[in-house]
């Protein structure tokens, strides 16, 4: 059950004050920009190698976030032309500590008692440009993607094992970031508060995005034409 101040969803970057760099640490070329197009601060995180550069969540190893949402949302978007990667350590409920890697570094999904890497497919905007299917770096018009993760599902499906909370996210270049949350409610992009009532999304667990982790859609504009939304 999710404590009171992490519901109904919890804005990570907002809760942990990111900016602040007191609870979060970063390491390399990491720089907060101020996007027009997304009315909002993003973190731009990039480097030679994904692992000279990153944001990490909490700042020391040794602590946790103890965050326990079902659902973990990570809005961002990979740099063009380049190679990104993104752990999340998350803690069972025998304590043990389990990393989840996304990247489209990896060139298929591999899994042992302690790790899970799963290869990232960037969507382009145009298919023309890259191959559904295929990880390699991101094309060149890489769209903002809603990345979203149900880990307790990908705990049990692939180690069997049941999810106990979010220990620590690690941000690592090449991506533009604009927030994290976690949530038990699965959040649809594209769809309003009114559209919600109507279709009674609510009995299925399902919410409109919160507006602070909304991307942004222009008049006469729909959502799944200007931005991704990957469910694993």
């Amino acid at each position: 059950v999710l404590a009171a101040w992490q519901r109904p969803y919890l804005n990570i970057f907002k809760h942990f004050r990111v900016e602040e760099w007191k609870r979060s640490a970063k390491e390399g070329d990491v720089a907060a920009l101020t996007d027009t197009r997304l009315k909002g601060t993003i973190y731009r995180i990039r480097g030679s190698n994904p692992a000279s550069s990153y944001l990490q969540l909490p700042r020391a190893g040794t602590q946790s976030l103890g965050l326990t949402g079902r659902y973990l949302y990570l809005l961002f978007r990979p740099l063009p032309h380049k190679h990104f990667l993104v752990h999340l350590d998350v803690t069972t409920e025998e304590n043990q500590v389990v990393r989840i890697s996304f990247s489209n570094l990896f060139k298929e999904f591999k899994s042992t008692a302690t790790w899970l890497q799963f290869p990232f497919v960037c969507g382009a905007a145009s298919e023309g440009t890259a191959r559904r299917g295929a990880p390699g770096a991101a094309p060149a018009d890489v769209r903002w993607t809603c990345l979203v993760l149900d880990l307790p599902s990908i705990l049990a499906l692939y180690l069997s094992r049941r999810y106990s909370h979010l220990r620590g996210v690690k941000l690592c270049s090449n991506l533009l970031v604009k927030n994290l949350c976690t949530s038990d409610l699965l959040f649809e992009p594209g769809v309003t508060l009114a559209e919600a009532r109507l279709g009674d999304l609510a009995c299925r667990g399902v919410a409109p995005m919160p507006r602070e982790l909304a991307f942004p859609v222009p008049k006469g504009k729909k959502w799944h034409d200007l931005y991704d939304y990957i469910r694993y």
